[in-house]
């Protein structure tokens, strides 16, 4: 373990002076940070795209004229502290960036020229893309909108508060050195709007962790010359006209253009949305979202059901559109399935399935201003896959869509297996009632589950940042166990926490397997090691993390880690891994293991040893670094993961 002090940095002084340098580092430190900052005082009358490229543009240009550190700036005294609050440099920069963000948010005076923070960036420059952040639930959509009506120097206090912690004295300051008249005003406006600190953290806010749509292609095609144009449609109609027959060999069984396309037009139609009859699964060979029926108290909304189908096919610039990795967005190519159409907190909720995809289309209670759609890929679920999606998230709880077959429901958190599980309440239609999430940020001090039974079993599945949980199992790959029993329990609590590393992943299942147990040196007990593996549904971005475990340690240690590698799986059950480990004696080790079918491990390069048999433990220095090599019982070879 190593060990630093952290000293304590006094706060500048009023009039302390900032150089080029100094702010540079800032800036470069507290990048993302800043450009949140920026994007939150922004007006969202911008559009989201211009938006986060006024941001970077903001911040990128937060940097005082010149490179000579003898060209000093001077800023206001901000709140004592260390890091970033004790930091001239980047109090200097936070002061630019709001400043110049509420410049682009003033409206335009017909006596004077704009400012250049009023006017679309130079830099950074993207074309033929739109770019926004992903998208959050109800609760981030409800904050931009009350966002969206302040003020901009009340919309940079709330921000500068929540965000930045500002008391209202440095708020003041603050303000007043950012050009505003009225800061007393500007914090009793902001504080018209209710506190969400972690909100303002969430990723719907971060223009750094964006998401990419193409622009408006039929608008770009309509700026080509005219004469481009012209001569395109003469040459084009000399073709027709020379070629025998109906003109165009290749195309002409193709069907006509996207609007005059029936199965496109039908799958825009309300009124043929496929029904599955309540009962079907009962009596289906199948147990996957196909016999989910339909559930809600719109479902025989018309207009909600129309503009959920509108939207999904044709996503409108204002609309929060997210994906899990490798799912596709486009448009349904038929009727899709109705899973759910009903109210979930302040929104209207449509779940629609076409066989590969579920997609979320959800719109506030009073309007149809700010509509999110969400898609989650779902190909070949099972019935342990299929048992439940995300209706909607909100204050850190989450409320589950169950499926038909799931008889009760219930909450855990998975650090306290000794603990009982919570019941949670199903509405007739199977909607849970809210549980807490995981944690977003923080310490990880519980990670809560859902736990569904449905006749055949109990499963637990983990809320991941996406429309569908992930599936937790326990055991050898290939023939895991559910992780709901009490063994299995007590084998995942130390490892919980790693499933934040795997958080909007389009993970598909996790399964954690204790593949070995190694005797410590210098009598120090026993220690474990787990292998966590999370498969997607798209096949590739699968991860792999080799953990270890010492006697009465509270959470697993990652000890190594791989991606689209087949080890700790059910083509390859095989895994090696090494960590370096400081005994209580002061002694340091290398210690590695492999699975039981392992003959014998072989330590290179820094550190050198061999022992046969799985488990290796040989003296080292700290630090060291050492390649690790197993030969498997039938002589094959395994190489340790890094």
């Amino acid at each position: 373990m190593q060990s630093q002090d952290v000293a304590k940095r006094p706060a500048p002084a009023s009039g302390a002076v900032v150089d080029v340098a100094q702010a540079e580092a800032a800036l470069v430190e507290h990048y993302p940070r800043l450009v949140r900052l920026a994007y939150l005082v922004l007006p969202p009358s911008l559009g989201r795209n211009r938006r986060v490229l006024t941001a970077h543009a903001l911040a990128q240009r937060a940097l005082p004229r010149g490179r000579a550190s003898g060209d000093p700036s001077v800023i206001p005294a901000q709140q004592s502290g260390s890091g970033r609050d004790g930091d001239p440099g980047y109090s200097f920069v936070r002061l630019r960036v709001i400043r110049t963000a509420l410049d682009a948010g003033a409206p335009l005076g017909w006596r004077a020229w704009p400012k250049r923070a009023q006017l679309p960036p130079l830099l950074p420059q993207v074309r033929g893309l739109r770019l926004f952040p992903r998208s959050g639930g109800a609760e981030e959509l409800a904050l931009d909108q009350r966002l969206s009506a302040l003020s901009g120097p009340a919309r940079a206090a709330y921000v500068l508060r929540g965000l930045e912690k500002l008391a209202d004295p440095q708020l003041r300051t603050v303000l007043s050195a950012a050009g505003v008249a009225d800061p007393a005003a500007a914090l009793r406006e902001a504080a018209g709007v209710p506190p969400a600190d972690a909100l303002l953290n969430s990723a719907e806010f971060d223009p750094c962790s964006l998401h990419a749509r193409p622009t408006d292609l039929m608008r770009r095609r309509q700026h080509t010359r005219a004469a481009l144009a012209a001569a395109a449609a003469l040459a084009v109609c000399g073709a027709l006209v020379a070629l025998p027959g109906d003109g165009w060999g290749p195309d002409g069984a193709a069907a006509p253009s996207y609007a005059r396309n029936p199965a496109a037009e039908a799958a825009l139609d309300p009124a043929r949305l496929e029904r599955v009859a309540p009962a079907a699964w009962e009596s289906s060979a199948r147990t996957d979202f196909s016999v989910w029926p339909a559930r809600g108290d719109l479902v025989r909304d018309t207009g909600l059901l129309r503009r959920a189908l509108a939207v999904w096919a044709r996503p409108g610039e204002s609309v929060q559109a997210s994906a899990t990795p490798g799912t596709p967005s486009g448009g349904p190519a038929g009727p899709p399935q109705l899973l759910y159409a009903g109210t979930v907190d302040e929104a209207r909720v449509v779940l629609l399935y076409d066989g590969l995809r579920i997609a979320r289309y959800a719109e506030p209670k009073d309007g149809t201003g700010g509509a999110a759609l969400d898609f989650a890929r779902v190909d070949g679920a099972t019935r342990a896959e299929a048992s439940a999606v995300v209706l909607s998230r909100a204050d850190g709880n989450v409320r589950y869509l169950t499926a038909p077959w799931v008889k009760k429901a219930a909450e855990r958190d998975l650090l306290k297996p000794n603990a009982g599980a919570m019941d949670l309440t199903l509405t007739a239609d199977g909607a849970t009632s809210p549980l807490a999430g995981p944690p977003q940020t923080g310490a990880c001090t519980s990670w809560n589950v859902l736990q569904v039974s449905d006749g055949t079993g109990t499963r637990l599945l983990s809320d991941l940042g996406e429309l569908v949980p992930a599936h937790l199992t326990s055991g050898r790959p290939g023939a895991p166990e559910e992780a709901s029993g009490a063994a299995n329990l007590r084998g995942w609590a130390p490892y919980a926490c790693s499933l934040a590393s795997v958080r909007s992943q389009g993970v598909r299942s996790v399964n954690a397997w204790r593949f070995a147990e190694q005797a410590l040196p210098d009598a120090s007990g026993s220690a474990a090691w787990v292998c966590t593996r999370a498969d997607t549904w798209r096949g590739g971005g699968t991860r792999v993390l080799a953990q270890f475990r010492t006697p009465g340690g509270t959470y697993g240690a990652v000890a190594a880690k791989a991606e689209n590698s087949p080890a700790c799986g059910p083509r390859d059950p095989h895994v090696l891994a090494g960590v370096l480990w400081k005994s209580g004696a002061g002694s340091w080790y290398l210690l590695a293991a492999g699975t039981r079918d392992t003959a014998s491990v072989t330590a290179s390069g820094g550190v050198t040893g061999s022992a046969r048999g799985p488990v290796l433990a040989v003296r080292a220095e700290q630090g060291a670094q050492a390649r690790l090599k197993g030969t498997l019982k039938d002589g094959r070879s395994v190489a340790g993961l890094r």
